[in-house]
């Protein structure tokens, strides 16, 4: 036997096994080391390759999908291969066309792995049926895992833009937002829209605890970018916790909730290897809300409270660069 090639495959074996179930099946874990490393570094390719809106960007997320998904491939098939080439006797040709070749070893495994079961080339008698049934069912929990994966991705895809869109929808500033929700006297049905708005981002934060590749399916369209949406989302709950009399606030619990959802999808950002910036973004104008009626706290207390939060708000800006994106600011309409 070959120790050399056995022991090379056991590892590709390994490697590959450990990353698909980390990254499908591990809900908390995120993406395996292997896939994380390749959406980090294909989307800082992309980056350095497209502008903001470009269609490489928008193009990045499906390549780092495929990419995975063939790595996988790649790794399992290559293991198996140099396991079975670790020992001449381990296929028998039923032909009997001469010596087993590479292309040959490279053949039967690929057709075992994908459950094609030609019959030209067979497995000797003992462990080498037990690795051939290993490396058809290998094969199976791959194909299943990733139908399902894919699935799963797409969809989660789809409610991350769906979230964006039902926060812009009210406005792409965080100030629009809160002066539409202003009827005069008070925030009319504003809370039953925090709800909603809450309940969306709770789940598009358990999808990227799940599917950290979320990070990288950009959109052309900024009213569908989810780093936007929270953004512009988050901007209008520090103007409405810190920059409105007490009174005049929504439920307390119902801003309390929707700001700790806004940090609990900021946590994620780690398996982004997604930074805060290193300056504080713009702050929200205040004097454009008390221009339509809103009572407003001073501009030194609110500037105080912005102090306070100045990490967070780094953290937000950090997510909105990664994102190939600029700062919702006035004229984003």
């Amino acid at each position: 036997m070959n120790l050399v090639h056995f022991l090379l495959g056991i590892v590709l074996l390994t490697t590959a096994i450990v990353d698909l179930l980390w990254t499908t099946v591990w809900v908390e874990g995120g993406a395996g080391p292997l896939t994380s490393r390749l959406m980090a570094w294909s989307w800082r390719s992309a980056r350095g390759l497209g502008n903001r809106n470009s269609w490489v960007l928008s193009l990045t997320g499906p390549f780092i999908f495929i990419a995975g998904l063939t790595a996988w491939i790649l790794l399992l098939w290559g293991g198996w291969t140099l396991i079975f080439a670790s020992a001449e006797s381990a296929l028998i040709d039923t032909l009997s066309r001469g010596p087993i070749s590479w292309f040959d070893l490279v053949y039967f495994t690929g057709y075992t792995f994908f459950t094609l079961g030609t019959g030209d080339f067979v497995p000797h008698d003992g462990i080498w049926q037990l690795a051939t049934t290993l490396a058809s069912g290998s094969g199976l929990l791959f194909v299943t895992l990733s139908v399902t994966y894919v699935l799963s991705v797409l969809d989660a895809v789809t409610q991350k833009r769906a979230f964006a869109s039902s926060v812009t929808g009210l406005g792409m500033q965080s100030e629009d937002l809160v002066q539409a929700s202003w009827n005069g006297e008070e925030f009319g049905g504003l809370e039953l829209t925090l709800n909603t708005l809450t309940s969306q981002l709770n789940t598009l934060t358990t999808n990227h605890k799940a599917y950290p590749i979320l990070h990288y399916f950009y959109s052309r369209q900024p009213e569908q970018a989810s780093a936007i949406g929270i953004t512009v989302l988050d901007g209008a709950l520090t103007i409405l916790r810190f920059g409105v009399p007490e009174q005049n606030q929504p439920s307390e619990m119902i801003l309390t909730n929707a700001r700790a959802s806004v940090q609990s999808y900021l946590n994620t950002l780690d398996s982004a290897f997604i930074e805060p910036a290193e300056q504080s973004p713009p702050s929200p104008d205040l004097d454009a809300i008390h221009e339509v009626g809103v009572p407003t706290l001073s501009d030194k207390e609110f500037a105080t409270s912005l102090t306070e939060l100045d990490e967070r708000r780094r953290m937000l800006l950090g997510l909105v660069e990664s994102d190939a994106r600029e700062w919702p600011s006035k004229g984003d309409k």
